[in-house]
């Protein structure tokens, strides 16, 4: 064992000694600060009598980081952690039956912690630095592998990356943690629709997978950018920097927290590994109601309280902009809520405490990517027709599907996310309240192609993500099938993965 610790360790440091002085580009990279910068001696003027009669022209100072802006951005790191961990947690947990609940808390916790230490390896690099060749568009470099070069001991100095304002940076660590928990809530969101009959090695093997070859590209192509300090003027200078950016943010996609790179990507990726596993043993023959509806209102709570972080800290700052992205998250929630609960009552008869939990998250999937990219309006319209519009989803498309989607991933993540993304097209024009598109390089919001072009624009980025996540998945369960078999035996499955796969259970009587 210790032989193997020794390897490993050697690896490390290989790695990391062979991409350290390498600079790379986060989402909107700005100067990195430099201690040791100073002035001219002004010994080089006496030399030079004809420069010291010019004023001497004094360097320009590093932007640093305004605190308010770090301040919020990791308590909105805090927020989206709580998202997952407990929230997601309870709510996927107390939908399950009692034989299953620590499976599910399990599954939720292990893969988060997984995501983290992949995404600090390797998965931070590949989503948002800048990609040679003609992959650039698709996959970022190896830069910042093990996270090289975001901070330089002998010196102090942290690497920042930008914001939405010239000259605004961020320290570029606080940016990573960020987007690690991004990106480890969208795995867990997968096996809401697998539960209760795979295999907790399966899970660790296919959202590896899913990870590297899904989420990173799919990052990457909607929000990698040079950020709006390579806009330093009009024509081949922000054309060229365009360039640089990834596929879909070159046509114009607009996602502000991620309509396609969260729900949509993990709600089709969860639909596919419900059709492989296949239905759970005795479905609609035997009882399968979710054994806590307590719990479930919980996590849905702290779902909507964590996803402040998750919409309002996607504006990098702590300004007017993170405001909107949090009024509007606030009102599309509670508007979907409403709609949801009130159309069950007609449709049912009865409106149910579940129903206006699925609500909630169905308003809080819709408005993500909406959140910064319309008005007040919007808000107002995404979330009262999202409720409706996924309970059919979890209803009659289910039954039409006629697949064991057992949490509706895929009725309310990626029928939200899509709900989201293409209304996001229609209520950003300034016409409806919304902002418009900001050009980067007068930083005034004068550019808007039109509701119909933008609406276009969306559309093609929620069809190639949903292609691209579905292959991908599928490819993912599969080679998890060949290495350790998606399904647990049929006793195990009816004794409850509880003790079948972590000798415990989640209550005793």
């Amino acid at each position: 064992m210790k032989k193997w610790i020794v390897a490993l360790a050697s690896v490390a440091a290989l790695a990391l000694s062979a991409v350290a002085p390498t600079v790379s580009l986060a989402q909107a990279p700005a100067a990195e600060q430099k201690k040791d910068a100073a002035p001219a001696p002004a010994a080089d003027a006496a030399k030079a009598p004809d420069a010291a009669a010019a004023p001497a022209a004094a360097a320009a100072p590093a932007p640093t980081p305004n605190k308010g802006d770090v301040a919020w951005m990791l308590t909105s790191t805090a927020l989206v952690l709580c998202m997952s961990v407990p929230a997601l947690a309870l709510f996927y947990g107390g939908l399950v039956r009692t034989k299953n609940m620590l499976s599910v808390l399990m599954q939720v916790f292990v893969v988060f912690s997984l995501i983290v230490v992949l995404w600090s390896i390797y998965g931070y690099s590949l989503a948002f630095t800048e990609g040679s060749g003609f992959l650039s568009p698709f996959v970022g470099g190896l830069d910042r592998l093990f996270l090289a070069g975001t901070f330089t001991p002998a010196t102090g100095d942290f690497s920042m990356a930008g914001t939405f304002d010239k000259a605004t940076p961020l320290p570029e660590l606080v940016y990573v943690a960020f987007q690690a928990t991004f990106a480890a809530i969208t795995c867990c969101l997968i096996f809401g629709a697998t539960v209760e009959r795979i295999k907790f090695s399966a899970v660790l093997i296919a959202i590896t997978i899913w990870f590297t070859f899904s989420y990173l590209p799919v990052a990457h192509m909607v929000w990698f950018w040079e950020g709006p300090d390579a806009y330093t003027a009009a024509g081949a200078v922000a054309d060229a920097a365009t360039a640089k950016a990834g596929l879909l943010n070159q046509w114009g996609a607009l996602d502000y927290a991620g309509g396609t790179v969260v729900h949509i990507n993990s709600g089709v990726a969860g639909l596919v590994g419900a059709i492989l596993l296949g239905k759970r043993i005795g479905l609609g023959k035997e009882p399968m109601q979710p054994h806590s509806i307590t719990m479930t209102m919980i996590g849905a709570s702290l779902l909507w309280f964590g996803w402040f972080g998750f919409n309002a800290g996607s504006a990098l700052e702590a300004n007017g902009m993170a405001g909107l992205a949090f009024m509007n998250t606030f009102l599309a929630t509670a508007c979907a809520v409403l709609s949801w609960s009130f159309t069950e009552w007609m449709v049912k008869g009865k409106p149910s405490m579940l129903g206006a939990a699925s609500g909630a998250v169905a308003g809080l999937v819709a408005i993500t990517p909406a959140a910064g990219n319309v008005g007040i309006p919007g808000a107002f319209v995404i979330g009262f027709a999202v409720g409706p519009i996924c309970l059919w989803g979890v209803t009659g498309l289910k039954k039409m599907i006629n697949q064991d989607d057992a949490l509706d991933v895929f009725g309310v993540h990626a029928i939200g996310g899509i709900t989201g993304a293409l209304l996001t097209g229609v209520f950003c024009a300034p016409s409806l309240g919304g902002p418009g598109v900001t050009n980067w390089v007068t930083m005034k919001p004068t550019e808007y192609p039109g509701i119909m072009e933008q609406l276009i624009i969306q559309a093609k980025a929620v069809g190639i993500v949903f292609v691209w996540t579905a292959v991908v998945a599928f490819i993912a369960f599969k080679i998890a099938d060949l290495i350790v078999g998606l399904r647990v035996t049929e006793e195990e499955e009816r004794e409850g993965l509880d003790t079948t796969y972590h000798g415990e259970s989640a209550y005793h009587y």
